[in-house]
């Protein structure tokens, strides 16, 4: 016939579940199955933490709300950590981060780039050139990390300006009411 375990934890741990508890000391964490301590891990690792938490989800030795009871973390992170470890083990928890990978813009397109500029292309034509989007030329424009000079204004003739001039001077637009004759 099985024996059953009396619930005895050593003095001072906090209490997970009917059969976990931890205790905090010396910089490192300690959880207990009731008397006997089985994991330990520094208290800053927090890797090892939601390993070790996830682990006792998995297995059934806690439930995902006594994990965020006991230990004040937030339910969708328990529930991100047991799903990692449902779909990679233990080992999901310790695989560096994917970064953005590299800059498009190394040095060398940067220089070409600015060559480009320097013949007067717009970012659009630079951006198709150097197989670009253009908005990655035009945010580094706005950056300061490339120059753009100005554009220079197409030469007008004598009746172009006279037209600009005569625009400049009446409004954009003019209401008038209606002239009505008295004649009716």
């Amino acid at each position: 016939m099985p024996q059953g375990l009396l619930p005895f934890f050593p003095n001072g741990v906090a209490q997970i579940s009917d059969a976990l508890a931890f205790k905090k000391e010396e910089g490192k964490v300690v959880y207990f199955n009731y008397q006997m301590p089985i994991f330990i891990h520094d208290e800053g690792d927090e890797k090892t933490f939601r390993m070790i938490t996830s682990q006792f989800c998995v297995n059934g030795n806690a439930k995902q709300s006594e994990i965020v009871r006991a230990f004040g973390v937030t339910p969708i992170s328990v529930k991100r950590g047991v799903k990692k470890y449902r779909d990679g083990g233990a080992a999901a928890f310790y695989v560096p981060l994917k970064g953005r990978g590299p800059s498009k813009l190394t040095t060398e397109v940067m220089s070409h780039a600015q060559d480009l500029l320097d013949q007067g292309k717009s970012a659009n034509e630079v951006a198709s050139t150097l197989n670009l989007k253009a908005n990655t030329i035009r945010k580094t424009i706005a950056e300061g990390r490339l120059y753009q000079h100005a554009k220079k204004k197409k030469p007008t003739t004598p009746a172009q300006e006279a037209d600009a001039a005569s625009m400049m001077q009446r409004p954009q637009w003019a209401w008038a009411p209606p002239i009505r004759s008295n004649e009716s």
